[in-house]
């Protein structure tokens, strides 16, 4: 079967749909630049379809490319006969390949190959097809001085040792056992004696067993951290008996003395060989489809927080809170350029209430301050109230801002680059203010990974994590469009076709020609040939250009269709894009031809509705509930408002104004059940959360989302198996809940 075909099964999407999707990936085009504007070679297929062709197509070819390998090896060893060939052809995953390749596999030296060494291979096969021979009787014929073989025990130890490795290598037994390991392998957790103290955050764990196959994303790589820092020690197999007794169901066929020889040689094959074998394998699947959750969620959020609802171009004041060192306070005028930058000092030890103040308000209205962003690390809740305390105008709003990953920019050397001449305060200064602008234009200068809404993002696979992210940031690019004349580098390296490379000889051309009065010149750029032009082009917005369609998404490769669509009604295409009266009076079946149908039809008059609409929502002010700035200051039962910053398959992180999220645990997301907590909420969604505990201590709070939290659960019906409660360790189900912060990455 060949690969397109078999992913159009495993998708259930027709073979037409694959082939199309391959044939543009393998052409230079991008998922964005294939969803959006090759609908009638795909069918409409979306993002997320798109994707997972390219990625199983490339998990396809690679198998394919081992497969060649172990064609060319056996081959090499000739030994490959037409049988084996087939064989090898028909193997449709990688375990099961591998285990055709076993038995061909170049060696080390091993216990069965120093026997066949002595001779003791005839002796083996012997003992292996139990026809009732004198063991000890046939073990003596092969003693040899010479070759090592002292007496009948060593003749027959060497004979099992080949027994061994032939088990070890039946294919048929190899896919028993690794069967049983998916479906009975319980994975044991145990503290390494003597690290109790050390190992406190691990503690649920010091005694813990539970199905791997039922082990979720998050415990599983708690388990494995626990394990890399060696405090833990971990254990994934089934019961041995049951796994020795499926082997000897296959190999044993008789009572006689070499059945006994045989029993002994399969144990000894499962303890040395085959389980530790299954073991690993069972690590390695279980730790893919662990890290593959893990970057899911990471995506998800990542995805949400690019996309948060943007302020837009304002004049903003910029604050970066701190008590001993002071604020750090930048203008930004409405591109984001810094205008002025200083310290003031409104928080202890200095207190220079008055003297801030003043510089405050002149700031504000010396540059038309439009709204005030404060960073929301230490100070920030102080800072707020002093901000707060000035009596600025109701229209300036103030606004706290999440600066995760601000200081990692401020140090970056896209920093550097930006602003050579300021230190890290100021560059962190200026992060927060265009954050609160436009996150997504900022937030593409910050290495995902210190963004902070992440789950375990250090121990997942870092190749897959940052294709799996970088997939989300292009993503989210191109759905929002780019700016051409005022985007950065960073930014621009996301649009569909560019890259770094080519998102520098923009800006470096921009910088020496002026903006872009087009988007045709951007084929002047150098080395931006016809294919960059035609993957990034649709992306690209110029405003206030000659052309309106330089500002929308309409890709240039149609400006023809709507020229046309506008002279067939007597009008320009501004008129097309003011009056709806005459959009209206398209009939789009008059401009469908072989290769444009009626999605990009659709599409192109959808967005002469909203030509450059920002598809994110419109930006809301938010406000923590004034007085409760510290841990301090919280009580339990207190209802407060918070914003989402982080979701995980255990919960919610919440921020409610005190320099430490809370956990809102999946149980207690909703009066209902929840299974997929980011089904329930989204991250920079406003919330109001019931605080449940405080522990100022462990730094840990516990809060819910539930009517009557502290009331009786309600009464619901039973969940369905698959939704039933996971096992949670022991003890007080708060304190728990917050172990799995500890635990948590952020």
């Amino acid at each position: 079967m060949s690969n397109i075909l078999k992913v159009a099964k495993e998708l259930n999407i027709s073979e037409k749909q694959v082939k199309s999707v391959v044939e543009l990936l393998d052409g230079g085009a991008t998922v964005p630049f294939i969803s959006r504007y090759r609908k009638e070679m795909t069918g409409s297929l979306d993002e997320v379809a798109i994707t997972d062709i390219r990625d199983r197509v490339t998990q396809l070819r690679d198998l394919d490319k081992r497969r060649e390998a172990i064609l060319k090896s056996i081959d090499s060893q000739e030994k490959l006969t037409p049988e084996l060939e087939k064989e090898i052809n028909a193997a449709e995953t990688l375990a099961e390949l591998e285990d055709i390749y076993l038995p061909y596999k170049p060696k080390r030296k091993t216990k069965a190959s120093v026997a066949r060494e002595k001779g003791l291979e005839p002796l083996a096969k012997l003992i292996f097809e139990q026809s009732g021979v004198d063991v000890e009787a046939k073990a003596a014929e092969f003693i040899n001085d010479e070759k090592g073989v002292e007496n009948a025990d060593a003749a027959l130890q060497g004979a099992r040792d080949i027994i061994a490795e032939w088990v070890n290598e039946d294919q048929e037994a190899r896919k028993k056992i690794r069967e049983l390991f998916e479906k009975e392998a319980q994975i044991t957790s145990k503290v390494i004696k003597g690290k109790e103290e050390e190992g406190q955050k691990y503690k649920d764990y010091f005694e813990w067993d539970e199905p791997i196959s039922k082990t979720p994303s998050h415990r599983l790589l708690a388990m494995r951290r626990g394990e890399k820092e060696m405090i833990l020690s971990l254990d994934i197999s089934p019961d041995d008996d049951r796994a020795v007794s499926i082997l000897e169901r296959q190999f044993v066929s008789s009572n006689d003395e070499s059945a006994e020889q045989v029993k002994v040689a399969i144990a000894d094959c499962y303890k040395r060989l085959l389980r530790p074998s299954m073991e690993t394998e069972i690590r390695i699947v279980s730790k893919t489809k662990a890290d593959e959750e893990a970057i899911r969620v990471f995506a998800d959020n990542l995805r949400q927080l690019l996309l948060a609802a943007p302020l837009g171009q304002k004049n903003v004041l910029a604050l970066d809170p701190g008590f001993r060192t002071g604020c750090k306070l930048v203008v930004l005028d409405k591109q984001g350029k810094l205008l002025h930058n200083e310290a003031i000092f409104p928080n202890e030890p200095q207190k220079q209430t008055t003297q801030s103040g003043h510089v405050v308000m002149a700031m504000c209205a010396k540059y038309n301050v439009e709204a005030i962003a404060i960073g929301n690390g230490t100070a920030s809740r102080e800072t707020e109230a002093f901000v707060k305390s000035l009596g600025l105008p109701k229209e300036i709003m103030i606004i706290m801002v999440n600066e995760s990953g601000a200081s990692v920019y401020s140090a970056s050397e896209v920093a550097r680059n930006e602003f050579p001449d300021y230190d890290v305060t100021v560059r962190g200064a200026v992060s927060i203010g265009r954050r609160l602008m436009d996150p997504l234009a900022e937030l593409v200068k910050i290495d995902p990974k210190s963004i902070g809404v992440g789950q375990y993002q250090h121990d997942v696979d870092q190749s897959a994590l940052k294709n799996g992210l970088d997939d989300v940031v292009m993503s989210c690019v191109n759905s929002v469009g780019v700016e051409l004349n005022t985007a950065s580098k960073e930014l621009l390296s996301y649009v569909s076709g560019l890259g770094p490379s080519l998102a520098k000889s923009i800006v470096d051309f921009r910088n020496q020609n002026g903006p872009f009065k087009d988007r045709k010149a951007l084929t002047n750029v150098p080395r931006l040939g016809d294919k960059a032009f035609e993957q990034a082009a649709g992306f690209l917005r110029i405003r206030k250009a000659e052309n309106p369609l330089d500002a929308s998404a309409v890709h240039p490769e149609s400006y023809h269709i709507v020229t046309k669509m506008a002279d067939d009604l007597g009008c320009t295409i501004q008129d097309l894009i003011n009056d709806v009266s005459l959009r209206n009076k398209i009939n789009l079946k008059n401009y469908v031809t072989e290769d444009v149908g009626m999605p990009t039809l659709q599409d192109i008059v959808e967005e002469l509705a909203k030509p450059g609409r920002d598809p994110r929502e419109t930006f809301e002010v938010f406000s923590f509930q004034e007085g409760v700035n510290h841990m301090e200051d919280l009580r339990v039962g207190m209802v407060l408002p918070g914003i989402v910053t982080n979701i995980t398959n255990f919960g919610a992180f919440v921020d409610i104004g005190v320099h430490q999220d809370g956990l809102v645990h999946v149980s207690h997301l909703s009066d209902s059940f929840v299974k997929n907590p980011a089904e329930e909420v989204s991250v920079q969604q406003k919330v109001t959360v019931t605080v449940m505990e405080v522990d100022i201590k462990r730094k840990r709070i516990g809060l819910s989302m539930k009517s009557d939290p502290f009331g009786k659960e309600p009464q619901r019906k039973a969940p369905k198996k698959s939704q039933r409660k996971e096992k949670q360790p022991e003890g007080d189900f708060q304190s728990k809940l917050n172990e799995l912060k500890g635990l948590f990455n952020k």
